[in-house]
């Protein structure tokens, strides 16, 4: 007779992509400020293209484009305004191959918004972003750079069975984890064509963050509720254009199209969320939107 039992990691065959114990943050943190370091001296450009992969996204002017495409890299123009970073909120995936960092930002010494950058462990150990992007949520009261990010704590370890006495892995992936969570990308953007706030709320995770510019950070289910109010009641948000999963299938990132009305007039821009797995299910744990231009003005 064939024997099935259930058991937690850690558990596991060596090919396996769980780990016995939940990898530290701390060199994404630390990549982070070394990548923000080197602006001052490299420039924008310089520091851009130095910490990421060659094709590694950023959305501007309401367009997702190449690191190289909107940061071409040469010599630092004179008049460049001093950009400086620095990260307030932080995490890893169980698999130690992908993880995050946002916070405040400051331009000539003005804090005017959060950055939000995905970072990818590669071959050789180090750390690149594959995403980087900014909104403009008010950073007047964040902790400041001499401070420690807040870092978000790891989902539940995911099952495996033993199959005759063996252990089997059965977490499930990096792709099946993109597929479920273009699933609930696809349930938000049903939700929200209706009832945006009901929508987000009913998958914001407790413990994670909102962007409604221009307002702070919104933390905690009051605050989320508050925040959600200041975007309009419905919006049109396509499917999953892009984005990617840790190894373990914990962690994913995502990104599309949204399209709403403010004031009467129609609006594009893109969504950029980060789901993990938790106890519930997949939640948000942070979610921002990046608005295109508004269109020219009629005879301008």
């Amino acid at each position: 007779m064939r024997h099935f039992a259930v058991l937690a990691l850690p558990l596991m065959l060596a090919a396996a992509p769980a780990l016995a114990q939940v990898p530290d943050a701390a060199p994404i943190v630390a990549a982070e400020r070394a990548f923000a370091a080197d602006a001052p001296g490299m420039g924008i450009a310089g520091s851009f293209n130095k910490w990421s992969t060659p094709d590694a996204i950023l959305i501007a002017g309401g367009q997702v484009q190449r690191v190289g495409e909107v940061y071409p890299d040469g010599p630092r123009p004179a008049d460049e305004p001093l950009l400086e970073w620095w990260p307030n909120f932080a995490g890893i995936a169980r698999s130690g191959d992908l993880g995050f960092s946002t916070g405040g930002v400051a331009v000539g010494g003005q804090r005017t918004g959060h950055y939000f950058t995905i970072w990818q462990k590669q071959p050789d150990g180090s750390w690149k972003w594959v995403y980087d992007g900014g909104s403009g949520a008010s950073a007047a009261d964040v902790p400041g750079p001499e401070t420690e990010p807040v870092i978000l704590p790891p989902g539940p370890e995911l099952l495996m069975v033993r199959y005759e006495g063996q252990p089997v892995d059965n977490t499930p992936g990096w792709q099946s984890a993109m597929n479920e969570v273009k699933a609930q990308e696809a349930t938000l953007a049903q939700g929200a064509a209706v009832d945006q706030k009901a929508a987000h709320l009913g998958l914001m995770a407790d413990n994670g963050r909102l962007y409604v510019a221009p307002r702070p950070p919104a933390i905690g289910r009051e605050a989320f509720a508050e925040a959600l109010s200041g975007w309009p009641a419905t919006f049109q948000f396509g499917p999953t254009q892009g984005g990617g999963a840790s190894r373990y299938g914990d962690l994913v990132w995502t990104y599309g199209t949204a399209a709403w009305t403010r004031d009467g007039q129609p609006r594009t821009g893109h969504y950029v969320r980060l789901w993990q797995r938790q106890e519930g299910g997949w939640k948000i744990v942070l979610a921002q939107l990046i608005p295109a231009p508004p269109p020219p003005a009629a005879g301008g």
